[in-house]
């Protein structure tokens, strides 16, 4: 099982949110680093000082490539599943079946996961 994040876990990451850290602790101590879209590291990221924490969260995260094959099935899946969110649907795609993906937009990748017949758990954050 890996850990998946979306936006919404580096987001309550840099805010301190105890829970995501006590998580992601967890990944890195049991060596299954977590991943995300490389692109939802541009969702978040702004360069600021003030990111320190992020940044430290962001280096211990493996960025999967927003490649070309990945944006076509990105743009297939947003099309079966009705929803318009690249991003989010390329999180689901870096997420195998038994992964965990943790999100603050529960609905949208529960619908990708249906329509990606995707057997992963989504975890609100």
């Amino acid at each position: 099982m890996t850990a998946v994040y979306d936006a919404g876990a580096f987001i309550a990451a840099e805010r301190g949110e105890r829970a995501m850290w006590v998580r992601h602790k967890a990944a890195l101590l049991a060596r299954q680093p977590p991943v995300t879209s490389a692109a939802v590291i541009g969702q978040v990221w702004r360069g600021q000082p003030r990111q320190a924490r992020l940044a430290a969260f962001v280096a211990s995260v493996q960025p999967v490539s927003l490649t070309e094959p990945v944006a076509r099935a990105a743009g297939v899946l947003l099309a079966r599943a009705g929803t318009a969110d690249v991003i989010d649907a390329a999180v689901l795609l870096a997420a195998a079946d038994g992964d965990v993906v943790y999100t603050s937009d529960h609905d949208d990748l529960a619908r990708l996961a249906s329509a990606a017949n995707r057997r992963v758990e989504i975890v609100p954050v």
